[in-house]
């Protein structure tokens, strides 16, 4: 019978042999993983085929379905992001602070791994690996607790990532994958304060809030990605019309797809043809505020629970603003903490914005689809963080560890 209380046991027993292993050995095992996942691809595609039959049967949303389908470019890519991972400096080890005393003390904070991550998630079978490459790259083991509509292909990932640390003679309990679904065993690992360090939802905010709420170990929350993008009255229309269109329209299901765009008057008054014609081309569905609801076909009239909303879909909520202290006001007032984007020539403007606006990513002139761990060079993400403590923003290898004071004497003695 199937325990987790078992496997967490298993994970923290392996999490001080990962702690130890050298720089090289994690480098070797995690280009073996990628190769694992390579030569599996065919097994791994067939498993993610009965998952999506079950998802269709189901009747998940669009948005869940494109995140649970993997195809040989994205398992190329999940490939390719565990080698970059594996390229990286080892995160463990080094002294990020060192200084003397005057009684001759010599102080170090030297960064260690955390432990044991349980990483709980729904939907997206590349956590699996991303998360589990991450983890194993800042010396700690996970637990992978996917959601039921991912578990088969979970499950061959999974297999992949053991292939390759039996390979390499490391316990499979660095890498623990919750092989049943039930959701018994998430309230029951959120309880094993003992043997977990810390918990990462990824999913809907439904499933952050329940882990959050029940939780007797830390997490890492995200509740949502409300993203914005402010046309400021100085911008580069065809700029701003890229970055709106790349940003909603690209992959409009994920965390990072622009929610709300807000435009200054100017840009109404000059542009607002251009801007609802790119929209309505791509087939995008408008809330729009009482000023800009006339310019756009078959808009809804915009409501406070719009300008809230992380649609996750071809839609998108339209705010006109006066000023930039205005569109500053209303994305503070409707801000998830993820990402904010400023379109704008002048960069007395982009300083403001960047002062002004605190959330995990901002942005000047580049779309909202760059706040993302791959994408900023941290090889693949965990997830992002939109709680300030401990980690901020897309978390890689560096956010995974943290740091214990070593102090160096010689036979010193306190008065």
């Amino acid at each position: 019978m199937f325990s987790i209380k078992r496997l967490a046991e298993q994970a923290k027993q392996a999490s001080f042999e990962v702690s130890s292993l050298s720089a090289e050995k994690k480098q070797r095992t995690l280009n073996d993983m990628a190769n694992a996942l390579r030569e599996n691809q065919l097994t791994i595609i067939q498993q993610n085929e009965v998952d999506l039959c079950n998802a269709k049967d189901n009747q998940l949303s669009d948005a869940m379905i494109d995140r649970l389908r993997l195809t040989p470019d994205r398992i190329k890519d999940i490939a390719q992001a565990i080698e970059q991972i594996a390229s990286q400096d080892d995160p463990v080890g080094k002294i990020k602070h060192a200084y003397q005393l005057e009684n001759g003390l010599n102080v170090q904070k030297v960064s260690i791994p955390l432990g044991v991550i349980a990483m709980i998630y729904e939907s997206r079978p590349n956590v699996t690996a991303d998360a589990a490459a991450l983890c194993f790259k800042a010396g700690n083991a996970i637990i992978l607790k996917g959601g039921k509509e991912a578990l088969h292909s979970n499950i061959a990932i999974g297999k992949s990532l053991h292939q390759a640390l039996k390979e390499n003679g490391i316990s499979e309990g660095a890498i623990a994958i919750v092989s049943d679904p039930d959701r018994k065993h998430m309230a029951e690992l959120l309880q094993l304060n003992q043997l977990v360090d810390l918990i990462i939802p990824r999913g809907g905010e439904g499933l952050i809030r329940y882990v959050s709420e029940n939780s007797r170990i830390p997490v890492i929350q995200h509740y949502k990605g409300v993203c914005h993008l402010y046309i400021d009255k100085d911008s580069d229309i065809n700029k701003a019309i890229n970055i709106l269109v790349n940003g909603k329209v690209q992959r409009p299901g994920v965390c990072n797809a622009l929610e709300t765009l807000v435009i200054h008057k100017d840009m109404v008054e000059k542009h607002i043809k251009e801007i609802a014609d790119s929209l309505e081309k791509n087939h995008v569905s408008i809330h729009a505020c009482e000023k800009t609801l006339n310019h756009f076909n078959n808009a809804k009239l915009a409501t406070d629970a719009d300008y809230d909303a992380e649609y996750l879909a071809l839609e998108i909520a339209v705010k006109q603003v006066d000023s930039f202290d205005e569109a500053v006001e209303h994305i503070l007032k409707y801000t998830s903490n993820h990402t904010e984007v400023i379109v704008t020539e002048n960069e007395k403007t982009a300083s403001r914005f960047i002062k002004k606006i605190n959330s995990s990513v901002v942005m000047v002139n580049a779309s909202s689809r760059f706040s993302d761990g791959g994408q900023l060079g941290l090889g693949a993400e965990i997830g992002i963080s939109t709680s300030k403590l401990h980690a901020y923003g897309p978390m890689g290898v560096e956010s995974l560890t943290t740091e214990k004071f070593v102090v160096l004497g010689d036979g010193q003695i306190r008065e």
